[in-house]
C-alpha cells in the first residue's frame, strides 16, 4: 500500500519528471505544497497575496529559486484540483518531516491563512484537522499561531 501511496503523490501533475528548471519535485515538497494550496482555497478565494505568500514559503523553507518555487505551486493546485484525499498530502508530509518540520509546517498554514488579512472558519478548520493529522500538539499548533501574529503585529 505504501509503494501505491507513493505513486500515487508523484504522479499527481509532476508525474516523477524534473521540474521545468531540472530539479525534480520531490512527493513531499508536492504534498506540502498543496496543504498550503489546500489552506488558500477554504475560503474560495484564493488571491494574490496568498499566492505570493506561498511561493515565498516554499522558496524559504524548501531552498528553491523562484522558478522552482512557481513549478512547485503550479504542480500542487493540480493535485489539489485532481484529489479530495486530506490524507495523502497529510501522509506524506507526516512520513518525510521529522516533529519540528511539522510543526513548522503548521506555522507555514498560519502563515497562508491570515495573508489576506483574516481567517475564515474553514481555513482554521483545515488547519486543526492537518494539526491532528500530523500529530501536532494543540499546544504546539497554538504556538505556531502565536508566532505568526506576532511577525504580523511587527509587520504593521
Amino acid at each position: 500500500m505504501l509503494k501505491r501511496f507513493k505513486a500515487f503523490v508523484v504522479k499527481l501533475e509532476s508525474g516523477g519528471r524534473p521540474a521545468e528548471s531540472g530539479r525534480p519535485i520531490e512527493e513531499y515538497q508536492l504534498a506540502a505544497a498543496a496543504l498550503l494550496v489546500e489552506a488558500a482555497q477554504m475560503d474560495d478565494d484564493f488571491d494574490e497575496q496568498e499566492r505570493a505568500t506561498i511561493l515565498a514559503l516554499l522558496t524559504s523553507h524548501f531552498g528553491l529559486d523562484d522558478a522552482e518555487a512557481q513549478d512547485l505551486l503550479s504542480a500542487a493546485e493540480a493535485a489539489v484540483a485532481r484529489s479530495n484525499q486530506l490524507y495523502a498530502f497529510t501522509r506524506a508530509v507526516k512520513d518525510a518531516f521529522d516533529s519540528e518540520e511539522r510543526r513548522k509546517m503548521v506555522e507555514m498554514l498560519w502563515e497562508v491563512a491570515y495573508s489576506d488579512g483574516e481567517v475564515h472558519d474553514y481555513e482554521a478548520s483545515l488547519i486543526r484537522r492537518v494539526t491532528g493529522l500530523l500529530h501536532v500538539s494543540d499546544r504546539d499548533a497554538g504556538a505556531a499561531r502565536k508566532r505568526v501574529l506576532e511577525r504580523r503585529e511587527r509587520k504593521d
